[in-house]
C-alpha cells in the first residue's frame, strides 16, 4: 500500500524557505501574512484554507520588490512592464529572469504545483494590448454589429 505523502505546515515551508536563502518577514497587509523575497522579488504568502495542493497560497503574486511594493507585471504585446501604484517602468531582462527564477524556487519550497507553461519562463499578471484598449467602446457608438443576428431572416 503506498504511503501518504507528509504535508508540511505553513510554519515548515517558511523555515524550508529560510534555509534557501529567502528573506521571510510578517507583511502588515494581512493577518498571518509572510512576505517572502529573493533576487530582487518577492511575493506574500498566507497559509492555505484547503487540504488539498500546497500549505500556503498567494496574497500578492511573484513580483518585482520596488521600495517596499510588490510591483506586477504589465504585458503590452510589444513590451513588459513593470506596474505600481506609483508608476510605470520597462521590465528588465535581469527582473524577469530574477521574477522567473523566484517563481520555481518558492514552488518548489512551498510545495506547490509547477506548471508546464509557468516553467518556460516569466508570465504576467495582467495583459493590455495597445491595439484593443477602447476596441469596444468604439463599436458601440458605431450602432449595429455585424457579427449580431438581426430580425428578419
Amino acid at each position: 500500500m503506498p504511503k501518504k505523502p507528509i504535508r508540511p505546515t505553513f510554519d515548515q515551508c517558511m523555515g524550508t524557505l529560510r534555509e534557501r536563502g529567502f528573506d521571510v518577514s510578517p507583511f502588515k497587509g494581512s493577518a498571518g501574512g509572510m512576505l517572502a523575497a529573493k533576487y530582487g522579488a518577492a511575493a506574500v504568502l498566507l497559509p492555505s484554507s484547503g487540504n488539498e495542493g500546497s500549505p500556503a497560497s498567494y496574497f500578492e503574486r511573484p513580483g518585482v520588490l520596488v521600495r517596499g511594493e510588490i510591483a506586477r507585471l504589465l504585458d503590452r504585446g510589444y513590451q513588459k512592464f513593470i506596474k505600481t501604484a506609483q508608476f510605470e517602468l520597462p521590465a528588465t531582462a535581469a527582473q524577469l529572469q530574477a521574477i522567473h527564477q523566484f517563481q520555481e524556487e518558492l514552488t518548489q519550497a512551498i510545495g506547490g504545483i509547477s506548471l508546464y507553461n509557468q516553467s518556460l519562463g516569466t508570465t504576467s499578471d495582467l495583459y493590455e494590448y495597445d491595439r484593443l484598449r477602447g476596441r469596444e467602446q468604439e463599436t458601440e457608438s458605431a450602432g449595429k454589429r455585424p457579427w449580431e443576428l438581426t430580425q428578419g431572416h
